[in-house]
């Protein structure tokens, strides 16, 4: 089976990191987000990723200049214009000769979900597609997706009001797809998956969906974002990680807690460094203090500087010495 992954979005919810970058290119666990994601399909039988890309495709093309990503053939799409969810999915998926059915992934949803099971799930209840489910305690914030005990999914309502809610089960970002989906949606205007096509085909009793109580969570904003790094060095996906890159250059004399360092990351003497991601190149100069926050590559942070909850420091920005940085993004952009 082969994958599309949705990753064409303009990432405004990790700004000011993703101004000129992808932020499935940002580093989890001290690799691209991406390789996160297509580790995961490559242990379950997908034979091919295909890249569904609009902002910034460069960054993807020179990431994987050999069309090979966490062992799996990549083929790069280009959307012409925005063409919202199910518009890129259809694009990507004519660009790429898809003739049976397929699997489609949102970039920003790092999961351990068992896409084997989702899609023997598939093919066994005859689905036209089958979505994957998972629980939240905010289903607010995403789409809830009711079903009757076959599976059959009896509402898509995206973004519900509350505070009751039907279920707490949301789309998990995870679909399996067959081909005659595709014309279902419109080829002259974008089109949304999630609002207009999942609905109808709900309507029409054709869609399906399976929980799964698998990690899962949705990297794309910048409290997730940490979480995703923090969780593989608490143990959250199983095994823990050593989150200092071995080409990464700590003081003896410096404290490093609970933190992803990047490679060629230089952390000097007395600075400390708590539950946050310091990407490739930053530096932290003597005595800064940099807890729950993220720095970006070659950002350096000044001598006894303080960088606290949840600020963002973008990629080669300098934090002059002794400044304190609480919550903010530097430099500041609108969400």
């Amino acid at each position: 089976m082969r994958a599309i992954i949705l990753v064409g979005g303009l990432g405004t919810r990790l700004r000011p990191l993703t101004n000129d970058k992808p932020k499935q290119i940002l580093t989890v666990g001290n690799r691209p987000m991406l390789e996160n994601v297509i580790e995961n399909l490559a242990n379950h039988g997908i034979v091919e990723v295909i890249l569904s890309m609009g902002f910034q495709p460069s960054a993807f093309i020179d990431a994987y200049p050999e069309e090979m990503c966490a062992g799996l053939p990549i083929k790069y799409v280009v959307e012409p214009e925005p063409l919202d969810t199910a518009g890129a999915i259809k694009f990507a998926a004519l660009q790429s000769g898809v003739d049976e059915a397929f699997l489609v992934c949102n970039g920003d949803v790092i999961t351990e979900t068992n896409v084997s099971e989702l899609v023997g799930y598939h093919r066994n209840i005859g689905a036209e597609a089958t979505i994957s489910l998972t629980p939240t305690d905010n289903p607010s914030q995403y789409g809830i997706v009711p079903t009757d005990g076959h599976g059959q999914v009896t509402g898509f309502i995206e973004k519900p009001a509350g505070p009751d809610f039907e279920t707490n089960l949301i789309n998990a970002g995870y679909y399996v797809m067959e081909p005659s989906t595709l014309d279902q949606i419109a080829n002259d205007r974008p089109v949304s998956v999630e609002t207009e096509i999942f609905p109808k085909m709900a309507e029409d009793k054709k869609l399906y969906a399976l929980p799964s109580e698998t990690y899962w969570i949705d990297a794309g904003t910048p409290e997730t974002f940490l979480k995703a790094n923090l969780d593989l060095l608490n143990g959250e996906r199983g095994k823990k990680i050593n989150g200092v890159h071995n080409q990464a250059s700590v003081s003896p004399n410096a404290v490093v807690e609970s933190s992803m360092i990047g490679r060629g990351v230089k952390i000097a003497d007395g600075a400390h460094v708590k539950n946050s991601v310091l990407m490739e190149g930053a530096e932290v100069e003597k005595n800064a203090r940099i807890e729950g926050s993220i720095v970006g590559e070659r950002a350096k942070i000044g001598e006894s500087s303080q960088v606290l909850e949840l600020t963002i420091v973008n990629h080669e920005e300098i934090v002059e010495k002794r400044t304190q940085l609480i919550s903010i993004r530097l430099p500041e952009t609108a969400d």
